[in-house]
């Protein structure tokens, strides 16, 4: 079975290495095109795989083609490929804000097809996915793409309606952490911390708060009762934070982000 993905980009890469790295596909099963020799050449090395600089080769070769290409580019590439596209290739597209009616009107003819939102932690391999699927795909074409999205994270199969939310909390929502660790680390560089050690001392935090939430299974509110002693110095932090309105703006930045990608 052959896997093929336009785009060779950050996200494309992290699933072509997480297929690989868990054995899901050989090298010689993955294969990819680009309008960008770089990062043609870039796959090619990092990965070993076999690379396309014409679209339409590649998309005619493949049992699974991944559309890994930014929205505003995907009118375009399946206008490209869809002549060449076999009748049973199973199409996944990582693009935000295209809806699976929105793809399937683009191919003017019947495609089994899935609509997911992985995000960058697939990078290091802990990434997140939502995945849903047309009428089309069958129960064990559904359990390859979790074997897919699996390999570099967690995937689990939702609605539709459930995608545009996945991309804000999960998609998105890296950008906000990134930012909040780094708000924290000039804190601490402020108060003498060098700066690379404020960087590591934040991150693994954040890495070790989040891995309590999954694994002790406790809700969120209870663990951070747990940290706040009475008449303590977390406490004090804690109504900084609910004065200037954290909650509330990560709530609105969450709601902003699936606003945003429903207009897409």
């Amino acid at each position: 079975m052959k896997t093929g993905f336009i785009g060779c980009g950050n996200m494309a890469s992290a699933i072509m290495g997480g297929i690989l790295k868990k054995n899901v596909m050989t090298k010689e099963e993955v294969m990819a095109s680009d309008v960008s020799e770089a990062a043609r050449k870039k796959a090619a090395d990092t990965l070993g795989i076999t690379v396309y600089e014409d679209n339409c080769e590649m998309a005619a070769k493949a049992d699974i083609l991944v559309l890994a290409v930014k929205p505003f580019y995907m009118e375009g590439v399946i206008a490209q490929i869809r002549d060449t596209v076999k009748e049973d290739t199973l199409i996944i597209s990582i693009a935000a804000g295209k809806t699976v009616g929105w793809i399937e009107e683009q191919f003017q003819k019947p495609i089994k097809l899935v609509r997911t939102m992985p995000n960058t932690p697939a990078l290091v391999g802990e990434g997140a996915a939502g995945i849903c699927c047309n009428e089309r795909v069958s129960d064990a074409e559904k359990e390859t793409v979790l074997k897919i999205f699996r390999s570099f994270g967690k995937a689990e199969i939702m609605t539709e309606a459930m995608i545009d939310v996945v991309g804000a909390v999960s998609g998105s929502s890296p950008a906000y952490v990134f930012m909040f660790i780094e708000a924290m680390a000039d804190a601490a560089v402020a108060e003498g911390m060098p700066r690379a050690m404020a960087y590591e001392f934040a991150s693994q935090a954040v890495l070790g708060s989040a891995k309590m939430v999954l694994e002790t299974g406790k809700h969120p509110g209870e663990l951070k009762d747990m940290v706040c002693s009475p008449a303590g110095t977390t406490i004090e932090g804690v109504q900084v934070l609910e004065t200037k309105g954290m909650r509330s703006a990560v709530m609105e930045a969450i709601r902003a982000c699936v606003s945003k990608t429903r207009m897409l």
